[in-house]
């Protein structure tokens, strides 16, 4: 591997150390002796820290540190794991493992490997852990951080806490044009953070180290942690829907997730670390996590505020690699996806402006469709709803003549539906908020009602 050693024969992935100044935290990582993986995130206009924010700000910074080596160790995934500096408690430490485990599903899937067993984080003596500051349990927000990602869920989201009052930031990691549009667009406060990878991963993985899906909500999510306790902000809203906690597929006796980090096993189990460990008073859930994917596009279709600045394509939000020109690829799973999910609640000719073309009549993309509705392949590793959604709203297409014609949703009405139970393709069965959530009590109605 030219002068780097290849991470795969690596004994030992070392959390080196984590430093803060001058609003960039440094997280220094690496295999064996071999050289610094150095991740930087960059807090605009980064504010002083108050001495009373201090001990939850270091602690914010081990949580950031711990989560965000996942995209190094994944490189190698050797069987050591050392913590140099911040060595975790014993609740944290098995977070973490679970975190890596699950997180790295998809990964080990596709790299055929078996991690069950392998992820082991040292553990602190008990006396060397110190406990979050003491405060009240969390409260509804007063200021509250809400992440961008371009697509429909957030957009919703950002409504939904305009509706009710909240004094909320539109919130971005990253670099993105198309983001800050959407972010610009809700007319809500702005903060863009910065976070740069270590060059040296990208050699590693040139040179053919491990390489594959990681759980960015995750590594976002901790980013975001240290963000509220540096600027003040009382909560952070993610917008997961309750189908993000559904396995894309079963591998050797175990569910593989593609979205685990947007599931409810991850907003609880980190919202309980962040209490514990950070500050108790800093409120993490998913305003969405009662709705279903297809209740978060109908109440996105009830605007046209968003059409001309969104998209939920993947290939935008790509590290490497070509972009499509326009904001739809019209190829991957996202953009099928969405297509689908939105077509029962839009009129025809807006859906078509805002895609360009109607990806339901098009018979070279049955394929794709056939994943999102699981009929002879399984779910797509991508953000999409359950494959019971998406059965869902072919049929509804089907039951209307603007959509009953086009291509695929004809051989849906003749080939497909006739193998399935018509009860099962209810629509307004998949509406229905439902399950467990983090929400705020004062939050609860603006998700529950589904008029607002």
């Amino acid at each position: 591997m030219n002068s780097l050693v290849d991470p795969r024969t690596a004994r030992c992935f070392r959390f080196v150390r984590r430093e803060y100044a001058d609003g960039v935290a440094c997280l220094v990582y690496a295999f064996d002796d071999g050289p610094e993986l150095v991740e930087r995130v960059t807090f605009p206009a980064a504010p002083p820290i108050a001495a009373e924010r201090r001990a939850g700000f270091d602690a914010a910074l081990d949580l950031l540190h711990l989560i965000a080596g996942i995209s190094y160790f994944k490189a190698g995934v050797p069987a050591g794991i050392a913590v140099e500096s911040h060595t975790p408690d014993a609740a944290t430490a098995a977070f973490l493992d679970t975190l890596y485990l699950h997180g790295l599903g998809e990964f080990a899937y596709h790299n055929r490997l078996d991690l069950r067993g392998r992820i082991r984080f040292p553990v602190a003596a008990p006396a060397a852990v110190a406990a979050a500051p003491a405060g009240s349990a969390a409260p509804a927000a007063a200021r509250t951080l809400v992440p961008i990602g371009g697509g429909k869920d957030s957009l919703v989201s950002v409504e939904l806490l305009k509706a009710a009052g909240v004094d909320a930031t539109a919130v971005w990691i990253g670099n993105s044009p198309l983001i800050e549009a959407c972010a610009a667009r809700t007319g809500l406060a702005t903060l863009n953070i910065g976070r740069e990878l270590s060059p040296v991963l990208f050699e590693y993985n040139k040179a053919g180290a491990y390489n594959g899906h990681i759980p960015v909500t995750a590594i976002n999510s901790a980013i975001l942690v240290v963000a509220a306790v540096l600027y003040g902000f009382d909560a952070i809203a993610f917008s997961n829907e309750r189908s993000a906690s559904s396995a894309t597929l079963e591998y050797d006796g175990q569910a593989v997730n593609h979205q685990w980090s947007k599931g409810w096993a991850f907003e609880r189990a980190v919202g309980e670390v962040i209490a514990a460990r950070i500050d108790p008073r800093l409120h993490y859930y998913s305003l969405l996590r009662p709705l279903s994917e297809l209740a978060v596009a109908q109440r996105f279709a009830r605007s046209t505020a968003y059409d001309a600045v969104f998209s939920s394509c993947n290939r935008n939000f790509r590290i490497l690699g070509p972009r499509p020109a326009d904001r739809w690829c019209g190829q991957c799973p996202k953009c099928h996806f969405v297509f689908l999910a939105l077509a029962p609640f839009m009129p025809k000719p807006r859906l078509l402006a805002i895609f360009g073309r109607n990806l339901l009549d098009d018979e070279t993309l049955s394929a794709g469709f056939d994943a999102l509705i699981e009929y002879r392949d399984h779910k797509p590793f991508e953000c999409v709803g359950e494959g019971q959604e998406s059965r869902a709203a072919f049929a509804a297409l089907a039951a209307r003549a603007e959509w009953s014609e086009d291509a695929l949703v004809a051989r849906f009405r003749r080939e497909i539906a006739p193998q399935l139970d018509p009860r099962s393709l209810a629509l307004d069965a998949q509406l229905a908020p439902c399950g467990e959530h983090r929400i705020p009590a004062r939050l609860v109605p603006y998700v529950f009602d589904a008029h607002r």
